[in-house]
Parts: structure tokens; C-alpha cells; sequence
């Protein structure tokens, strides 16, 4: 059975706050991760993963709620990540982190390809998740360098 408009818009929304959830969850598995290292270790990580994962993170609630705003929708709700247990180690945070930027990853690639960006007819979503993908790119990378360099 084919989708109204209506539907898919509604599916697009869901899925973009299934996104931001993930990328809110990286961004407090990195928080934790930033609170048990040393200042300047902080500072590297704040560098590299940190604020990327922030700036998508900002960017990804934006398109969804201009999106929303746009076709009259209710903006979603966003979830709270909840604090990671102090024992898992940087090394597991920063995983966890990686783990659900590639998760949100994954599910922007499949919206993309599932072309339903494209039938809705919204440019500014289509540049919004693009942009939120390219913020992402390079954090696996940068999570690799990090955790190899840690405790050197």
C-alpha cells in the first residue's frame, strides 16, 4: 500500500529523531569518557570526537525541527542518554560513542537511499542530513587515533 505524504513525512520525522538519538547518545558516552581523563587528555578528546559529534548533534535537531515546523508537524521529543557507569573505562565510552555515531550513520544512509527525501520534496531536509553525515565521517578515524595514543 503506498504512503500518503502525510506517512512519509511522519516516517522521515521518526526516523530523524532516531538519529539525534543516537548521536546523543554518543555525545554522553563521550561526556563520561571526558570526565575520566586529565585535562589536556580532555581538551584532545573535546578536540577530536567531542565536537564534531556536538556540531551533528545541533545540526541533526535543527533539520528535524525545521522540518517539522515546515510541514506543520510537532517537533519530537529528544531521549536523554543515561550516564555510563564510571567502570566501563574510557576505551568502552569512547566504543559506545563510535557505535551509535555509526548507527545514525547507517540510518541516514538508508534514508537517503530509500529516495523518500527526494518524494517529499524537501531540499533543505536533504542538505540538513548531509551535512549531519559529513560532521560524522571522520569521528571512527578520530576515535581510533584517540584510543591508540591514550595512556602514552
Amino acid at each position: 500500500m503506498p504512503y500518503t505524504s502525510a506517512e512519509a513525512r511522519q516516517e522521515l520525522l521518526d526516523a530523524l529523531a532516531g538519529v539525534t538519538d543516537d548521536i546523543g547518545v554518543a555525545l554522553g558516552a563521550l561526556g563520561d569518557a571526558y570526565e575520566q581523563l586529565d585535562e589536556t587528555t580532555a581538551d584532545h578528546l573535546e578536540e577530536l570526537l567531542f565536537a564534531p559529534v556536538q556540531a551533528a548533534y545541533g545540526r541533526s535537531k535543527r533539520t528535524q525541527g525545521e522540518f517539522a515546523d515546515r510541514h506543520g508537524m510537532a517537533r519530537p521529543a529528544s531521549a536523554t542518554a543515561a550516564p555510563g557507569a564510571p567502570s566501563r573505562g574510557v576505551r568502552a565510552f569512547v566504543d559506545a560513542a563510535v557505535d551509535a555515531v555509526q548507527r545514525a550513520d547507517l540510518s541516514l544512509a538508508a534514508l537517503q537511499d530509500s529516495m523518500m527525501p527526494v518524494e517529499v520534496g524537501d531540499a533543505e531536509l536533504r542538505a540538513g542530513m548531509a551535512e549531519v553525515r559529513r560532521q560524522l565521517a571522520g569521528v571512527p578515524a578520530s576515535a581510533r587515533e584517540f584510543v591508540r595514543r591514550l595512556g602514552r
